[in-house]
């Protein structure tokens, strides 16, 4: 296999640059590697201001500024494209919505999928360009036969494939990632950036959702969805505290619940369940979080769909680490047993299955099984 990035004529490129240091070095490294680059950096607010300041989010006037000054001493082309309202629709709205539903989304991945590989794709392919490059930690290979696979990158503790497990066959044959095969630490990453002229070689790194400005998630939602009072029970049923609004609390969430009754063994309690039909929020011992399998929805497959069960690792978050899983599809739903019981899996999150690095594909959590429960069964 070869990487995507080593084919040997030139391409049109078109880099995704959020103003950030690695869409600049990806950009660099692109146009270093001999092929005809272009930056565009997406304004995906309609109110850039309402966005993160202080150089920690990727949708801000100032991460704008910085990504113009990064394509002029890469030497390339630089546009801004408006895609706000796109991404108010397909992330920001999406986002409201499966937090009333009780579920817990990843807006990256959604944004990975509707915004950065779908919208921006569509428009760079209109315009006659070869690949979008992106500065995502994460390998493209390319089989004898043509067919491309996405792999982690060489680097596991950067690896990010976790929030591109949602590309599909099209959109994996027009994306670039040159910073895949680094095994170096951020630090050297940043010293390369500094090495070429950068000036974002020092900026922070983008934390938490970019589209809430102050990072305090509840209040964001709160204001577009109202306060909505409702009971916080135990397993048994019985009210031991209220809350404004369900859409507040994610599954394993420990902090915050206040609760006025303590548990009859004096240990912390954490959110089990979240039912927005009666406005509930479930409560009960850490030991209740343990789930042994799940059903998932909405496959996204990079390459053939598996057929028959199989054995795969699997991520159930960005950041978490990897667990032994039988999978199988079945009428287009995945059903996944875990070798060993997880804990704290929400409706909502993403899977994402691996054979060895191979990215598999990708599916929505739909419902899960306690362990506790399949074990009383």
């Amino acid at each position: 296999m070869t990487e995507t990035s080593q084919r040997p004529r030139p391409l049109r490129v078109l880099a995704a640059m959020s103003g950030g240091v690695d869409s600049a070095v990806a950009a660099a490294r692109a146009a270093e590697a001999g092929h005809d680059v272009t930056g565009v950096h997406l304004a995906l607010s309609a109110n850039p201001q309402s966005f993160r300041t202080g150089a920690r989010g990727c949708c801000t006037i100032e991460d704008s500024r910085d990504a113009r000054r990064a394509a002029d001493v890469i030497g390339i082309p630089f546009y801004v494209w408006d895609l706000a309202e796109r991404f108010r629709e397909d992330v920001v709205d999406d986002f409201v919505a499966e937090y009333e539903a009780g579920r817990t989304p990843n807006p990256c991945l959604r944004c990975n999928e509707k915004i950065k590989f779908a919208a921006l794709l569509d428009k760079a392919l209109a315009l006659g360009f070869d690949a979008v490059c992106t500065g995502h930690y994460a390998k493209v290979l390319v089989n004898e036969d043509g067919t491309r696979e996405l792999h982690r990158a060489s680097d596991m503790a950067k690896d990010q494939s976790y929030v591109l497990g949602v590309l599909d066959d099209r959109q994996l044959a027009h994306a670039m990632f040159p910073l895949g095969d680094t095994v170096t630490t951020k630090d050297e990453i940043r010293a390369e950036a500094e090495r070429r002229g950068l000036a974002v070689a020092k900026k922070p790194d983008s934390h938490d959702i970019c589209f809430i400005a102050d990072g305090d998630t509840q209040g964001f939602l709160s204001k577009r969805l109202g306060k909505a009072e409702g009971d916080i029970v135990d397993e048994s049923g019985a009210v031991v505290g209220s809350h404004e609004g369900a859409y507040g609390f994610t599954i394993g969430q420990r902090k915050g619940l206040r609760i006025g009754t303590p548990a009859a063994d004096g240990k912390p309690r954490y959110v089990l369940d979240i039912s927005p039909v009666n406005n509930t929020v479930t409560v009960g011992p850490v030991a209740a979080l343990d789930v042994s399998g799940l059903t998932a929805i909405k496959p996204r497959w990079c390459g053939a769909a598996p057929t028959g069960p199989g054995t795969y690792t699997a991520q159930l978050r960005a950041h978490g680490g990897e667990t032994e899983v039988r999978a199988e599809l079945v009428n287009d739903t995945l059903e996944v047993t875990f070798t060993e019981p997880v804990r704290g899996v929400a409706p909502g999150q993403a899977i994402v299955l691996y054979d060895d690095t191979r990215v598999v594909g990708s599916a929505t959590i739909a419902t899960t099984v306690r362990a506790a429960v399949a074990n009383a069964g």
